[in-house]
């Protein structure tokens, strides 16, 4: 009722008015997401700044036009601003520079199909529209400003139940549903009554078989029963006051004595958070390091165990070795080195595989484009343990024992289904994410970071045993419902029997379909659109 108001008050007339439109899509894409938002405001939260865009098309005037890119750059600011925010609590100006950043991809977008639409009218130009974001997503997953936080997809995090078919498509396929549902919304605003009902009759449909479907995959999705029972830890030690300035080995006689109260001998994995060992264990000290003894010696306690447990670890270079590109030079002495946010597999065996976080945080663990901006390594954003530009490796390796495969996910990663896929694909039946959130206090972001691992839950049919340092620790199954769910801010060992499984969804099989055809479809819309504006200069 409110869009129809907007649209036939004329309300895009003036520029205040414009700004309240797009302030309004902004506004709705907050309420919209999670952890606690009413998710099918997406549906229409598009909806006005289309309006907005639409207005602007109509109109002769060239400014107007050019203009349009600054009402949606105001836009997507305050869609960034109002649902990262947080990040204000690790490092202000890396706040600011993330919702500056990514606004800024997320206006052009909008605008490369302005362009298009203004070259070729209506149909090309709102078909245009999902191809062109979805190659935005698809982009943003893997370069070095990558920060896909705010994919449209993740929006539906919080309602599982209506997007179970995330199996087949990933989070792309949730931005494409979205993105086609307000374009139709807003093509029922723009008909006449007759055609408005048949437009929204469609756009009933499009909602309702999707919904339909997921609830119907939902309920009669059953889990193969092959059950281990997992122990997970949640320390709670401060990340800016306790955990890489005090006593690391108080803090594992913490984490032991909070095992030991839920660990038996029918525990298969215990699963320890990110940076638990967070002093720095150098590779030639790892078999014999304290700490690495000491969880060795607990796993002589109960028999089978393995520990996944997440560390800070540096690399001395011998002379000669070839060097990584993010390898740093001692300040005293020539040798080189190289830093890594990692994870550990320890158990009876003396093999202890490690896994080096490849998904890195840009301007906290990576510094983007290093060739140019590599001398800017010491003016990283410094969360504690390492900073700068770490090492990592191009593709995760998965602890592998007996018949349990564990996919050894750190922080930032679980944000990307395709790359958890990859570990899938590499023979993962069990996802364990070892993350520490408190470095944003008590706000939505720990909450996010936590509905957003749902979907790959779903992506991939895989059970997931979460550890936060604080935050959100939890069991997750293959449907994505969240059990034994932590409070922020509290000591706390959690232990379950969760569901192992080893076949393979479409998803995983496959990846981004979506992204992949839409990055192609992006590309031949570009060139078509600016080809048309170069011949018509020179007409």
């Amino acid at each position: 009722m409110i869009l129809l108001n907007l649209h036939f008050m004329n309300i895009t007339d003036t520029p205040i008015k414009k700004l309240l439109l797009a302030l309004f899509t902004a506004i709705l894409l907050w309420i919209a997401w999670p952890a606690a938002g009413f998710a099918p405001l997406l549906f229409v939260a598009l909806v006005p700044l289309l309006l907005l865009e639409d207005t602007v098309y109509k109109q002769k005037n060239s400014g107007a036009k050019s203009r349009l890119f600054a009402y949606s750059y105001f836009c997507f600011f305050f869609f960034n601003l109002l649902n990262t925010w947080w990040i204000w609590y690790a490092s202000p100006f890396g706040m600011f520079g993330a919702v500056a950043a990514n606004a800024l991809l997320m206006a052009i977008t909008f605008q490369l199909f302005h362009f298009t639409r203004l070259k070729f009218g209506n149909g090309i130009g709102y078909t245009s529209l999902p191809i062109y974001w979805l190659a935005f997503e698809f982009f943003h997953l893997d370069w070095d400003l990558s920060w896909t936080w705010l994919n449209f997809g993740n929006g539906f995090a919080s309602w599982a139940n209506i997007v179970q078919w995330y199996e087949y498509t990933g989070v792309l396929g949730g931005s494409l549903w979205m993105i086609l549902i307000n374009v139709f919304v807003f093509h029922a605003l723009q008909a006449g009554k007759k055609t408005r009902k048949n437009i929204l009759i469609g756009t009933a449909f499009l909602i309702g078989i999707p919904v339909i479907t997921s609830y119907f995959i939902f309920h009669f999705y059953q889990e193969e029963l092959h059950p281990i029972e997992v122990v997970v830890v949640q320390p709670n030690i401060d990340p800016y006051n306790e955990k890489f300035s005090g006593n690391s080995n108080e803090q594992l006689t913490k984490i032991l004595k909070l095992a030991t109260s839920q660990t038996s001998d029918k525990t298969r994995l215990l699963v320890l958070p990110e940076t638990a060992m967070p002093d720095g264990i150098w590779n030639e000290e790892l078999a014999f390091h304290p700490q690495i003894e000491r969880l060795h010696a607990y796993t002589e306690n109960y028999p089978g165990l393995r520990i996944l447990c997440g560390l800070s670890y540096y690399k001395l270079f011998a002379p000669g070795e070839k060097l990584s590109s993010t390898a740093r030079i001692f300040k005293d002495n020539p040798a080189h080195f190289d830093a890594y946010n990692a994870a550990i597999q320890i158990s009876n065996s003396p093999k202890m595989p490690l896994h080096f976080k490849s998904k890195l945080v840009p301007g906290v663990e990576k510094m983007p484009f290093p060739a140019l901006f590599g001398y800017l390594d010491d003016f990283a954003i410094d969360l504690g343990g390492t900073s700068g530009s770490l090492g990592y490796q191009e593709f995760p390796t998965v602890f592998k024992g007996d018949s349990i495969n564990a996919a050894p996910v750190i922080c930032y990663e679980s944000v990307y289904g395709n790359y958890v896929g990859e570990y899938v694909r590499r023979g993962a039946n069990i996802i364990c994410i070892m993350t520490n959130d408190g470095w944003w206090s008590d706000t939505p972001g720990y909450r996010q970071h936590c509905q957003y691992a749902r979907l790959r839950a779903i992506e991939h049919r895989r059970s997931i045993a979460r550890s936060a340092n604080t935050g959100i620790s939890c069991f997750i199954n293959q449907k994505g419902e969240i059990s034994n769910e932590t409070a922020w801010w509290v000591p706390a060992v959690i232990k379950g029997e969760i569901n192992l499984n080893n076949k393979i969804t479409f998803y995983t099989k496959h990846g981004d379909i979506l992204g992949r055809c839409s990055f192609i479809g992006a590309g031949f819309f570009l060139f078509v659109t600016f080809l048309a504006r170069i011949l018509n200069r020179k007409k």
